[in-house]
């Protein structure tokens, strides 16, 4: 009897034991679950949308500063008909770089020319008489960028300088679309403290020369469009 009552006993408390283990056990998972589902991984907010924004005078110093900080690059490849041309861009002008950068990415180069020549002075690109090309500036933005003036970066042969309006500009406000070669050997030393130097030709100044002999309009446009394709180079 004593026995029967011992076994009995030894039963009841195994059943006990493995509900307590079971709930112990599912309490555990269900804390585990609602651990994993408690995680989110949310990517960081960039400052600005680079599909979305507009670039405007009151968020182009901003906006240049922070892409330029995400994006370092500072070598570019210029393909034409002629020929490739290497430049690299300073760090030393980081608005001008960071913006010539920017638009290389967004591809705003491939729909333009090198629009203006002058033979033993400059060529000048970054624009075009196309359609495509008013219609990629106004999605970019309307903006000017402020001067960046160096007095070691001076307009050498091969010098890449921007473009800019002389009138009603005292700040002397760079043009951010249109930019310019020097093909003059002997430099044209006039324009230093005028126009922002912020890169210069690293290969290429026999394709510089060969645009520059290219037969122009009266309006120094070339008779024969010269495309340009820019890429980012390592």
């Amino acid at each position: 009897m004593k026995l029967h009552k011992i076994l009995l006993l030894l039963l009841i408390f195994s059943v006990y034991s493995c509900e307590k283990k079971s709930k112990d056990t599912s309490e555990k998972n269900r804390v585990k679950e609602n651990s994993h589902h408690s995680i989110k991984i949310e990517k960081p907010k960039l400052k600005y949308d680079l599909e979305t924004i507009v670039i405007s005078d009151e968020n182009v110093i901003d906006f240049l500063t922070w892409y330029g900080e995400q994006n370092k690059e500072n070598k570019v490849l210029i393909e034409t008909k002629f020929g490739n041309i290497e430049i690299e861009l300073f760090y030393e002008t980081p608005l001008h770089r960071a913006n010539f950068i920017y638009l290389v990415k967004k591809n705003y180069f491939n729909t333009t020319y090198f629009h203006r020549v002058v033979n033993n002075f400059i060529i000048q690109g970054g624009n075009s008489d196309e359609s495509i090309t008013k219609k990629e500036r106004k999605k970019i933005g309307k903006y000017l960028i402020p001067a960046e003036f160096k007095k070691s970066f001076r307009h050498n042969y091969g010098a890449l300088a921007s473009a800019r309006s002389w009138d009603n500009n005292p700040e002397k406000l760079s043009n951010p679309f249109e930019f310019y070669f020097i093909q003059n050997k002997k430099g044209e030393h006039h324009l230093d403290g005028e126009h922002t130097v912020f890169g210069k030709i690293t290969k290429g100044f026999d394709v510089l020369d060969e645009i520059a002999s290219q037969k122009t309009d009266e309006g120094e446009y070339p008779l024969l469009n010269i495309k340009i394709k820019a890429k980012i180079i390592n």
